[in-house]
């Protein structure tokens, strides 16, 4: 299967950020990609850098997205990972993923762990996911499709490969502060990287973390913006580079072979070896006595 990510920096503006994003998706479809996953919040600025009720706005056009990228879908005959900002009623919001399947909704996804750290105030925004972490059935595979902030959790990732998706995709936007020192900023990409490439190697599956990249200032003046450091990548079932972005706008594309999780589970059994009755303490927030 061929998969590709599309690393994009903010235009200025939803219309043209639709418009490149469309422009290279019908690229990659012209050279065989059958699976394309988008960044997080893909058709607007990352706008969670502060805290203003105006941006609510960007999620009344949620059901009129979900149509156009349906369509986007069906005329490129692709399976197309999607990140939203949803109303689901009155003041109810939350961060979507919604995967399309060659015209098709197959399934969509809410955000499950929600940050608020300075610049990233996400709670404000965002009421935590409801549908669980349940694998996408798609035309290409069951797609484990989690969000940004779900990347350090481990968990997360467990269940998804537990109940039988067949790779892992997170769209994503992080980045640094440009007060941050060199040597603290080389430790959060190479944290952010480890982590994800661990969930590879500890479930056995392929993964796809697509990032936005690109200085975007915070208009409240809160802080000076976030410099989104790009680094997209695609790995395999022993978390193996197969392709790697750096901090410059770019489009990845990868083969990826879903037999291979077979032969890298026989060969590493994780999941015949876990003691599952002794994993009880991870349902209670910290394992004290209480």
């Amino acid at each position: 299967m061929k998969v590709s990510l599309m690393q994009m920096s903010y235009r200025g503006s939803k219309d043209k950020m639709v418009k490149d994003t469309k422009k290279k998706i019908k690229e990659l479809a012209k050279e065989g990609s059958e699976l394309i996953v988008l960044q997080e919040l893909h058709q607007s600025e990352y706008f969670c850098k502060s805290e203003d009720v105006k941006y609510f706005e960007y999620a009344q056009s949620f059901e009129e997205d979900i149509k156009f990228w349906a369509k986007v879908s069906k005329k490129y005959n692709i399976v197309l990972v999607t990140s939203l900002f949803e109303k689901r009623a009155p003041g109810l919001y939350h961060n979507t993923a919604v995967v399309f399947d060659k015209g098709e909704v197959a399934g969509k996804y809410r955000k499950m762990h929600i940050p608020d750290d300075p610049g990233f105030y996400e709670k404000f925004y965002f009421t935590p996911g409801d549908l669980g972490f349940e694998p996408i059935e798609t035309s290409v595979g069951k797609l484990g499709v989690l969000i940004c902030w779900d990347q350090w959790f481990v968990e997360a990732a467990r269940v998804m490969a537990l109940k039988g998706a067949e790779i892992l995709i997170y769209p994503t936007a992080i980045g640094w502060f440009d007060g941050d020192d060199e040597e603290e900023k080389k430790r959060q990409l190479d944290a952010w990287i480890t982590i994800q490439r661990a969930h590879a190697i500890a479930n056995g599956l392929p993964l796809v973390s697509c990032n936005r990249c690109g200085f975007e200032e915070d208009p409240s003046g809160v802080i000076e913006g976030i410099r989104f450091w790009g680094n997209s990548f695609i790995v395999g079932p022993q978390g193996e580079f197969l392709a790697k972005a750096n901090e410059k706008e770019q489009t990845l594309t990868a083969s990826i072979d879903l037999n291979r999780t077979k032969e890298v589970r026989d060969i590493w059994p994780f999941f015949r070896d876990r003691r599952v009755e002794h994993y009880s303490c991870l349902q209670k927030i910290f394992c004290d006595k209480e």
